[in-house]
Parts: structure tokens; sequence; C-alpha cells
């Protein structure tokens, strides 16, 4: 019984799922939209959502524990400088997850998930 478990396992070990979430959340921040599975959209939501709301706070100490999780440095000051603005005055769900279909291969649910816009609601 998996009582207490939080998350999806992604039938990988815990560092090869804790690297799929961080080049997950890289890619998402550098494109500000990706397609994968939707299970895996549904993990990397509230990762991706939990680096916006640190680097909304954009002191030092924020930017190094963002750094820790995103380790290109071309995207964290993207992050912090085009990203965070944008969704300062919005008080969470900065992701949206569109979803797609199946894929043609093994028909996995395949799924978008991108940064919303300013205007959206």
């Amino acid at each position: 019984m998996r009582h207490r478990k939080k998350g999806r396992q992604l039938s990988r070990s815990v560092s090869h799922r804790r690297a799929t979430l961080r080049n997950m959340a890289t890619n998402l921040f550098r494109h500000e939209r990706i397609e994968t599975t939707t299970a895996k959209a549904k993990e990397l939501r509230p990762y991706a959502e939990r680096l916006i709301t640190l680097a909304r706070r954009g002191d030092v100490h924020a930017r190094r524990r963002a750094a820790r999780k995103i380790q290109d440095r071309q995207v964290l000051g993207k992050l912090f400088d085009d990203i965070a603005p944008r969704f300062q005055e919005r008080p969470g769900g900065y992701t949206r997850i569109l979803k797609l279909g199946h894929r043609k291969g093994d028909a996995a649910e395949m799924a978008f998930i991108e940064l919303v816009e300013r205007g959206d609601s």
C-alpha cells in the first residue's frame, strides 16, 4: 500500500525522477511551452509553480534556492528577470495543461504544459 506517498513514480528511480523534473522545468522556462505526457505535466506543474513563487520574491537567497533546481544560468536569469515580474500580481496558477490526445507509438496521453499569459485568467 502506498499510504502517504506523494507524487507519481513515473517508472523512474528517485534520482532519475528528480533529474527529469529539473530538465523539464528548465525547458518549460526556456521555451514557455513544452509537450510531454499528461502524467509528467501533472507532476511538473507544482514543481514549476513553486519555482515561480520563489522567483517572485527576487532576493539573493531565493535565487540561490532556485539555482539548486535550475542549473542553466541563462534560464535562471530569465525566470527571475522576465517570468517572475509577469506574475507579480497573480496569486498562483502560473501554468496550464492542455490535453492533446494519444501518442501514435504507444498511445500515451500527451499534453502541452505552458505558462499562462499576463491577461489570461
